[in-house]
């Protein structure tokens, strides 16, 4: 797969302070990474250098082949990128703000409608257009500063943060809009939302303290919990002391009492993520067991991404 960005040995000091420590990833077109990591991990740090915002300390940088410090002009004409907080001209509107950015990226007349129009209509923008952009909600600030993003079609997006202020429908929207993207571009979306990975990345990097903790898939980062292949087991008769003999069953490291909002249940939890389905379905088959629901837990993401990074403070 041919890289359409290529990080290498990205580091950023300030005095005494390295915020982004030999950073190396690449990302091709088709993938949409996500780059988690607490506050303060360098997340920001190492995006403002991808798109030639922050120059370095020490690596390099390339957009689709072409350096963005040596090229730097070249570079950023295939990259669209919400900076974190969506930086914006706010006693200008979307529409004259959209109408600049427009011709900053060289197009004019009817063209710079064409392309504007769809990035309104891509980000939903038509009902605030003629409003001062200082007047819009967060939420619509942050889809202003995506459709000057996507406006000039690039081949790379970066986006800091692109749900943040975003109501659950308009997270479920640009979330769409990422996955229809995704299969004509090189997507990389910083977050330490960890329901983005699941929502719409393909793959994952974490970074703490500046460093690179993990870069893996979704399904493979969720399969390091503890939790993982884990089967939850509702019985329908509560009277049943099943603890016993589910203990006995080989792969089979503990049970645990839940309760939440579907109800009361035994959590088994396997062995270093063993699958363990079998076992514990043919165990209730045999002992005659009523049961209410059966069925096995993915790996949960926070729980992952809490033993990283903090073992790594």
């Amino acid at each position: 797969m041919e890289a359409k960005i290529e990080v290498r040995h990205l580091t950023k000091r300030f005095g005494p302070v390295t915020a982004v420590d030999d950073v190396t990833f690449a990302v091709g077109r088709g993938e949409v990474l996500g780059f988690l990591g607490p506050n303060g991990a360098g997340k920001s740090t190492t995006m403002k250098m991808v798109t030639g915002f922050l120059a370095p300390t020490r690596g390099t940088a390339a957009i689709c082949g072409l350096d963005i410090i040596a090229q730097p002009i070249a570079a950023k004409r295939h990259v669209g990128y919400l900076p974190e907080g969506a930086p914006a001209y706010p006693d200008m509107t979307p529409a004259g703000f959209l109408t600049f950015v427009a011709r900053i990226r060289g197009f004019d007349g009817a063209e710079a409608k064409r392309r504007i129009a769809l990035a309104v209509e891509r980000t939903a923008l038509s009902s605030v257009m003629q409003q001062p952009i200082e007047t819009l909600s967060k939420g619509f600030k942050r889809r202003v500063g995506l459709a000057q993003a996507l406006l000039h079609d690039p081949e790379v997006l970066v986006l800091d943060e692109p749900t943040d202020g975003l109501d659950p429908n308009q997270k479920h929207e640009v979330r769409n809009l990422i996955t229809a993207l995704a299969p004509e571009k090189a997507i990389v979306i910083s977050t330490h939302i960890l329901e983005e990975v699941d929502a719409v990345c393909t793959r994952a990097i974490v970074i703490a303290g500046g460093k690179v903790l993990i870069d893996d898939t979704p399904g493979k980062f969720a399969a390091r919990s503890r939790l993982h292949n884990s089967v939850r087991l509702m019985l329908a008769d509560p009277a049943i002391d099943a603890r016993t003999a589910l203990l006995r069953l080989p792969g089979v490291a503990a049970i645990e009492f839940i309760e939440d909002g579907e109800g009361k249940a035994l959590l088994v939890v396997p062995q270093e993520g063993r699958a363990i389905i079998a076992e514990v379905t043919d165990l209730v088959r045999t002992a005659g067991w009523p049961v209410a629901a059966l069925r096995v837990e993915r790996g949960k993401l926070d729980d992952v991404f809490r033993d990283i990074t903090m073992k790594a403070a």
